[in-house]
């Protein structure tokens, strides 16, 4: 095993002036693809830190990126920019300034999203993709729950407080997290701005991306660009309280992609967190059956 010390930071500045940062771990190595980290909606690249520093720790190079307004990215003064087009416009100009092309994605939520959008813009950028509680199809009251608290949770005085709302809002979801695991969640979603008071992440205004999301709004499915992942090995987690992410969904895409490989994470709900052993070790055994030129014809 190699010893791995913390990430570089490094900052891609894209088509319109945003930068855009990437925690990077691990050596180089032509000739494995490296992974991409892309985070969900209202998260940061602190998500992965520990699966990262585990598959680095393997020898796989691992780009953790944060999307544009959030963790240690450029706000964008309009938020109309906070789209998924956009921001898998962006994960391409990282990959392009890094020469990180093709690479296995692994995307939670709203980077799954990214990672099946980037399969159908551009195929050659994939060389296998992990889909952390996101498929073809979205739960509408997941969605109607995830817009209900995006933006809108109270800034806590300290991460002993936010510890306490963290538990409050997804307690249900995560039933036996341990009092230091919702510490170190109050850490990943708030920071200390100048003077210590604690602040979101990421920009509140991200909350617009769900502001026509509503009981009655037509949730259109994703399944074309699920299946432009079809030539590319495909893990699936979902976590067994989910949302987001049914049973159903799973199964028809067993049925779409018959080598869809799947793991389902016991007590967690959306979205896994990838911080615990078994996880991380079948992403990691994952990740070393993709090979550069593992696109099948």
């Amino acid at each position: 095993m190699t010893q791995i010390d913390g990430p570089e930071s490094l900052f891609v500045t894209v088509a319109d002036g945003i930068r855009i940062h990437a925690a990077l771990y691990g050596p180089r190595d032509p000739e494995q693809p490296p992974v991409v980290c892309l985070p969900g909606l209202a998260r940061t690249d602190s998500d992965f830190s520990a699966l990262a520093a585990t598959l680095a720790a393997r020898g796989r190079r691992v780009i953790a990126i944060d999307s544009r307004g959030r963790g240690r990215s450029d706000r964008d003064a309009n938020p109309g920019h906070y789209n998924p087009t956009v921001e898998m416009l962006d994960v391409l100009a990282v990959l392009t300034a890094l020469a990180a092309e093709p690479a296995v994605i692994v995307g939670t939520s709203r980077g799954g999203i990214l990672a099946m959008l980037m399969a159908a813009a551009r195929p050659s950028a994939i060389a296998g993709a992990v889909l952390n509680d996101i498929g073809p199809v979205i739960e509408r009251d997941g969605l109607l729950r995830i817009k209900g608290y995006v933006g809108k949770l109270p800034a806590p005085k300290d991460h002993d407080a936010g510890a306490a709302i963290l538990r409050g809002a997804f307690g249900a979801h995560f039933p036996h997290l341990s009092d230091a695991d919702w510490h170190a969640w109050s850490q990943r979603n708030w920071v200390a701005e100048d003077g210590g008071r604690l602040v979101a992440a990421y920009d509140p205004a991200i909350a617009q991306t769900l502001a026509a999301v509503g009981p009655d709004t037509p949730l259109l499915p994703l399944w074309d660009q699920f299946g432009a992942l079809a030539t590319v090995p495909v893990m699936i987690i979902r976590g067994a309280l989910s949302d987001i992410l049914s049973a159903q969904t799973v199964s028809a895409m067993k049925v779409a992609k018959p080598d869809l490989e799947i793991l389902e994470v016991a007590d967690q709900g959306h979205a896994p967190l990838l911080n615990d052993a078994e996880t991380m070790n079948a992403i990691a055994g994952f990740v070393a059956r993709c090979r550069q030129g593992s696109r099948r014809a």
